[in-house]
């Protein structure tokens, strides 16, 4: 039995996670579809796959196999792709993952423009507050807001994100502004949950770390929340940099002790197949990036507006 074949269907069975269904995905009898599996474990003398009444799931030694079938595949579409000269035109499915909140923001809009720019592509877009691990969830790009570790990831740098204070003018006008970071229990602060009633914030006061506890008015548990207490002008608050940059462009939000916060965080794209990748990542990597690095509230070219 060709052993491409027996890898396709073993690498169907393990995405659909039965055997009747793989069998229906690739148009063929569950016999078969049993078969070739069993041929293939044959073969390599090693079970692939754990099998029970109600599931299918990968053994150990099934979970790198498929990886490494999966990553075999689909370099032998891209050469055919290649050879038919089709390689130059992005297309098909693109799986593109972020941070909930950046995502909406940032990279919802450049998706959607790249797919008006290339109709062929569709884009499946994962915006999660978690860490994705982009081969075992078959993921072609991913936005990154991290300093990354040695990895086998391509990496491009678009900007870089900082942890900043802010409120609303009206606020300042009520209350004043703080001028060091310990007068802050002084004010009304609005976080997002963590176990009440103190809080911890730490700061750079002229290279040393300084940390101040503090005692919020307002524990939210997202992100929003927080945001629009501190809009209405009714406390602080404390967040990264692109989650209310529009609203300090509009003027809604002041930032304030800038000259205290911690060092900056580098925002990437990253994607795992290098000069090998398809026309589809390459392009959408190269339209980010560019999107990206032009965008005003990632890399300010005025600055912020904060306080005299």
């Amino acid at each position: 039995m060709d052993r491409l074949y027996m890898m396709k269907v073993f690498v169907a069975v393990a995405d659909a996670g039965g055997f009747a269904k793989a069998g229906r995905d690739l148009n063929l009898s569950p016999p078969a579809v049993t078969r070739a599996v069993a041929a293939l474990e044959a073969e390599l003398g090693t079970s692939l796959l754990i099998r029970t009444t109600r599931s299918v799931r990968l053994t150990e030694a099934g979970g790198r196999y498929h990886a490494d079938c999966t990553r075999i595949l689909a370099e032998i579409v891209e050469a055919d792709e290649a050879a038919a000269g089709t390689h130059a035109a992005p297309r098909g499915i693109l799986n593109i993952t972020a941070s909930a909140l950046f995502g909406r923001i940032y990279v919802a809009k450049i998706a959607l423009e790249f797919m008006e720019r290339y109709p062929d592509v569709t884009i499946n877009a994962l915006f999660v507050d978690r860490i994705v691990h982009m081969q075992d969830e078959g993921i072609d790009v991913a936005f990154r807001i991290s300093n990354l570790p040695d990895s086998s990831l391509t990496a491009a740098r678009v900007g870089s994100i900082r942890r900043v204070l802010f409120g609303a003018p009206d606020y300042f006008e009520r209350y004043g502004y703080p001028q060091h970071p310990s007068e802050l229990i002084q004010h009304r602060i609005v976080t997002s949950l963590q176990p009440p009633p103190f809080i911890e914030w730490r700061f750079n006061d002229k290279g040393d770390d300084l940390a101040v506890q503090l005692k919020p008015i307002m524990f939210a548990n997202t992100l929003d929340a927080v945001i629009e207490v501190a809009v209405s002008g009714w406390a602080i608050a404390r967040t990264l940099s692109y989650q209310v940059a529009p609203l300090v462009e509009a003027g809604r939000l002041v930032t304030i002790l800038r000259d205290y916060e911690p060092g900056p965080v580098p925002i990437h794209v990253v994607h795992l197949e290098g000069r090998r990748a398809s026309a589809k990542v390459r392009a959408f990597v190269d339209f980010a990036v560019e999107r990206l690095r032009a965008n005003d509230l990632i890399n300010p070219k005025r600055g912020w507006k904060h306080p005299p």
